[in-house]
């Protein structure tokens, strides 16, 4: 039993559904659990409908429209014959958000998100289901809000292991055993049967879930790269591929930043030993990079870039110590406005920390902390975090830049910089 996950880019199109098909076929796996995202980028665009919903713009027909045109364009690439039962299906799931756009946004907005974004996997995994079964690989298409469960935390659904891992070996378990079923990443519900989403890019973590609790054999995540590169080839031209990495390094990774994998993903296999493959959906053949157990060093240093970043320093007014206390009480208000640190430098009268930029959460934070404390702050600037570096790679990234912060452990160093004709 194995668990494949597809992300949005993998089902983009109807030639995309078509290449996911014939790897399923080619795998030759008779009992598998297909976690699919949604297509492409609608869920940016879900995102765009939601806000649009929630402030009470006009274009919110407009968009679930292009929503809609999207998805119908695909299913009419892929079925010549109109009369199939999924043109039905998939219209009638979009009945849930055209009753909720007629209605006013009275409910809180994470809520409201969650109903109307988690449609997005929902739409995907009917159409993949149904064109696979169409192909002569018979699917069972799978409802993950009856088996992921989660508290009320909407956008970020905390998982309750004890009830999930319940519902998966009691109901999902013995559907695996007899063949391959279809289900979504991203989603769950709560006690109450309400849709929550597990956070932003959450169908690995999702995945991953579901491989935990079947006890699986492996989880194979495939992507539209060769397997884990030591950089994003968007900022360098040249990459090197990762065959293997330990789950400590690929924990590390995706904590600093590293987008191939979700960074909740990896712990539920690591508690179970489950290997996790990064394969190549453009290249299946290709031998990708596994992710496992054993505890080699990564062959070449490994960077991880974040743009947009905010660095704010915090002072006491009295220039008194920055002591336990402070830290408390500054650490929850990060939790409270959901601002989560990239990486942070402690000094006797000073708490810096660099953060993703998003203007209105961070602008609370500010004015909240700027009560009890003096804050500083610079924008648009970017983190480096360097996995096994030496001077020659700290030189390669730092060539016309002022480095405004700077933390180094044994193994990895992170730099907080600015283009040096930006300072001001």
């Amino acid at each position: 039993m194995e668990v494949y996950k597809f992300g949005g880019a993998s089902v983009k199109s109807a030639g995309a559904v078509k290449n996911l098909a014939e790897i399923i076929r080619n795998s030759g796996q008779k009992n598998l659990l297909i976690v699919i995202s949604a297509m492409g980028k609608i869920t940016n665009k879900l995102e765009e409908l939601s806000n649009a919903y929630i402030f009470g713009q006009e274009n919110t027909h407009e968009l679930l429209d292009e929503i809609k045109a999207y998805h119908f364009n695909i299913i009419n690439e892929l079925f010549s014959n109109h009369t199939h039962p999924v043109f039905d299906d998939v219209a009638n799931s979009f009945v849930e958000i055209e009753w909720l756009l007629e209605e006013e946004a009275n409910d809180a907005p994470d809520y409201i998100y969650d109903q109307i974004v988690s449609i997005g996997e929902i739409l995907s995994t009917k159409i993949v289901a149904a064109w696979l079964n169409e192909c002569g690989i018979p699917v069972k298409w799978i409802d993950a809000r009856n088996f992921i469960k989660t508290d009320n935390t909407y956008r970020e659904g905390k998982v309750d292991w004890d009830k999930t891992t319940v519902e998966i070996q009691k109901h999902l378990s013995p559907v695996i055993e007899n063949g391959i079923a279809v289900t979504q990443g991203f989603i769950g519900s709560t006690s109450e049967n309400f849709t929550t989403t597990l956070g932003r890019e959450g169908s690995d973590y999702s995945a991953a879930i579901f491989c935990a609790c079947l006890d699986a054999a492996a989880l194979t995540i495939w992507k539209d790269v060769p397997g884990v590169l030591n950089a994003d080839p968007k900022w360098f031209d040249e990459t090197e591929h990762i065959p293997q990495l330990s789950y400590h390094d690929a924990i590390e990774l995706t904590y600093y930043g590293a987008t191939v994998i979700h960074p909740k993903t990896i712990k539920p296999l690591q508690n179970k030993n489950i290997p996790l493959y990064v394969r190549s959906f453009l290249h299946p053949d290709g031998t990708g990079t596994q992710i496992n157990g054993e505890n080699s060093p990564l062959p070449v240093p490994s960077f991880i870039f974040k743009v947009n970043q905010v660095l704010i320093s915090i002072f006491p007014k009295d220039f008194s110590f920055i002591i336990e206390e402070n830290l408390s009480d500054i650490f929850s208000l990060f939790h409270q406005h959901k601002v989560k640190v990239n990486t942070m430098l402690n000094s006797a009268i000073s708490f810096s920390v660099s953060v993703d930029h998003d203007e209105e959460k961070i602008s609370n934070l500010i004015n909240e902390l700027s009560t009890l404390y003096k804050v500083k702050y610079n924008k648009g600037l970017e983190l480096v975090t360097i996995r096994y570096y030496n001077q020659d790679t700290i030189n390669r990234v730092t060539v016309n830049k002022d480095i405004l912060l700077e933390v180094k452990s044994r193994h990895t160093c992170q730099m907080v910089m600015k283009d040096r004709s930006a300072i001001e």
